[in-house]
């Protein structure tokens, strides 16, 4: 069974940094597509930021969303089977519950994994 392990959510005041870890096992971790998607209360989830492979170039390619753009910074370490999100400047509208995705699709699979979610709270 796939498991997708997200850590280093907490509360934190306006203009702080966290940075949150997921752990991944049993999967082949560097073929997968790995992403960050956040919920708020009442609010739809959305992507936040996503990170490629390198397996068909010799960089990662990162996308964000705009209302975290400069903010936040998507990052892989392969052999360890973990992406990170650092997020500094934390505003009150990023507190949500944080997921991680890995997602593969190719070879007749199509795979979409989710972690169990950690929450984000940024408040005074």
């Amino acid at each position: 069974q796939v498991l997708l392990v997200e850590s280093g959510g907490g509360l934190v005041q306006p203009g702080e940094s966290l940075r949150l870890s997921c752990a991944a096992s049993r999967i082949a971790f560097s073929i997968y597509d790995m992403a960050w998607y956040r919920q708020a209360p009442g609010k739809q989830r959305e992507l936040v930021a996503s990170i490629t492979t390198n397996m068909n170039t010799t960089q990662y390619s990162t996308q964000y969303v705009d209302s975290v753009k400069g903010r936040f910074a998507i990052s892989r370490d392969d052999p360890k089977s973990t992406v990170y999100l650092q997020m500094n400047s934390l505003k009150p509208e990023d507190t949500a519950v944080y997921y991680c995705n890995a997602k593969f699709v190719g070879s007749g699979l199509n795979h979409d994994f989710w972690g169990q979610g950690a929450q984000v709270t940024v408040s005074s």
